[in-house]
């Protein structure tokens, strides 16, 4: 049984990696498409270049956050335990005020 558990742990340790590595590439991939998009804007004159390129940062931004979010939660399940729970918990507080702010700006954003 002891087996089938190691086996079920460091499946979702990999998962787990592969969620994380997904998170970066989204951050990576939103911040290189966002500054093509801020320079095209600048290009032409858009006096609002800045707002719009980091509300489509945002955008990104808050994608990541929910994969990251996810990966600490398949980590916690991995390594169940008051401490990781503890530590799951803070970080989900802080992610999800972190989400909240940014939704709230990319529907400012939209309103605009």
């Amino acid at each position: 049984m002891s087996n089938i558990t190691g086996i079920t742990e460091n499946l979702i340790l990999w998962i787990k990696l592969c969620v994380e590595i997904l998170a970066a590439i989204i951050v990576s991939a939103g911040i290189l498409n966002t500054v093509i998009y801020w320079l095209r804007l600048l290009c032409a004159r858009d006096v609002k270049s800045f707002y719009k390129a980091r509300l489509r940062l945002s955008h990104f931004l808050l994608v990541a956050l929910e994969f990251q979010l996810a990966a600490d939660i398949l980590g916690t399940a991995a390594a169940p335990g008051w401490g990781p729970l503890g530590r799951l918990g803070a970080v989900a507080v802080i992610r999800t005020f972190l989400s909240y702010f940014l939704t709230r700006e990319i529907k400012e954003g939209r309103d605009e």
